[in-house]
């Protein structure tokens, strides 16, 4: 049998190739700045960007259907911005309960959200635009011009500052997420239904899937990883404003973009949206690490980011004519 090019086997991969970018970046900064790998200062990375991680699964499954949500930083910020009032308040003192609540308003959220575009057939563009609008409008009604600080929010600040089994709260609750989703994804009925259904939903319906119910259940958990990130948004900056992780959206679609996530459905992985996540975290980290000002770091940004995309999308078209080819008699 013929050997493998090294080219060839890199592009067999979609998950190797971005597994190669990050350490290609991360070698970079580390160059520019050597205590870019520190413990700590990868503690702080991980923990600061828990958020993207963490909504990157959730947007993974969003569109796997062949949807998209963009209400999912409004629904953070709702969620968010009502437990830090109902702590500044003295309603709640709790920190499970506040995680509780948060987690709650998130899947009633992404519950309401599910409903409309699956039963009343509205584009999901369309109908998560208004949700977007409509739950940061509320997290304003709930903050009636007040915002909960350090002070205010007692104990369950310090999740965020504490560590169980030796890891950080914040990165144990990242951990447990994506080992939780990567089971599903994998291994469980309705993960092959997800990739059923974004791959050709009509097909789906026909060999028996209950296409609504997988529609309904994707932005039901979209929304409940979104109020769980409010509550460890909340928890990481000691800190609850309406206007939180505001265009958060954003980044978490350019993560699955530059995961290999499929934006047309049926494509894509729990670990590609993990490592999209972690070169986006990278590189916002890198920028003012080594000297980018802040009025420039936004075009950098995305220059780096089509970059990726581009260099993914190279090693996704050798892989298919890799597969082509072993096709061929």
């Amino acid at each position: 049998m013929e050997k493998k090019s090294f080219l060839k086997k890199i592009g067999g991969s979609r998950e190797i190739s971005l597994f190669l970018i990050l350490l290609v970046l991360i070698g970079l900064v580390s160059i520019k700045s050597p205590g870019f790998l520190s413990m700590q200062n990868i503690t702080e990375i991980l923990k600061n960007n828990s958020v993207t991680m963490i909504l990157s699964l959730g947007m993974l499954m969003v569109l796997l259907i062949g949807g998209i949500d963009i209400s999912v930083a409004s629904t953070l910020g709702f969620a968010g911005m009502t437990v830090g009032m109902l702590f500044k308040t003295g309603l709640v003192s709790s920190t499970l309960l506040g995680f509780v609540i948060a987690i709650g308003m998130g899947a009633v959220c992404g519950l309401v959200v599910g409903l409309i575009i699956s039963y009343g057939r509205v584009a999901p563009i369309i109908c998560t635009m208004g949700a977007m609008y409509i739950y940061r409008g509320l997290a304003y009604l709930v903050a009636n011009d007040q915002w909960a600080g350090a002070d205010a929010l007692g104990e369950f600040k310090s999740f965020a500052l504490t560590s169980s089994l030796g890891i950080n709260n914040v990165i144990l609750v990242t951990i447990v997420c994506y080992l939780l989703f990567f089971v599903i994804l994998k291994w469980t009925k309705f993960g092959r239904n997800i990739y059923a259904v974004g791959s050709n939903e009509e097909a789906a319906g026909i060999s028996g899937i209950n296409v609504h119910g997988v529609k309904i259940a994707v932005y039901t958990l979209m929304g409940t990883l979104a109020g769980l990130s409010g509550a460890l948004s909340t928890s990481v900056y000691a800190s609850a404003q309406p206007n939180m992780q505001y265009g958060k959206e954003m980044d978490v679609i350019a993560a699955c973009v530059i995961g290999g996530v499929s934006m047309s459905g049926g494509r894509g992985s729990v670990i590609g949206a993990l490592l999209g996540a972690l070169i986006l975290a990278v590189i916002s980290k890198a920028l003012p690490l080594i000297g980018i000002g802040a009025l420039a770091q936004n075009t950098i940004k995305g220059v780096l980011i089509v970059a990726v995309i581009i260099a993914n999308v190279i090693t996704q078209r050798i892989m298919v004519r890799s597969t082509l080819e072993k096709r061929e008699i």
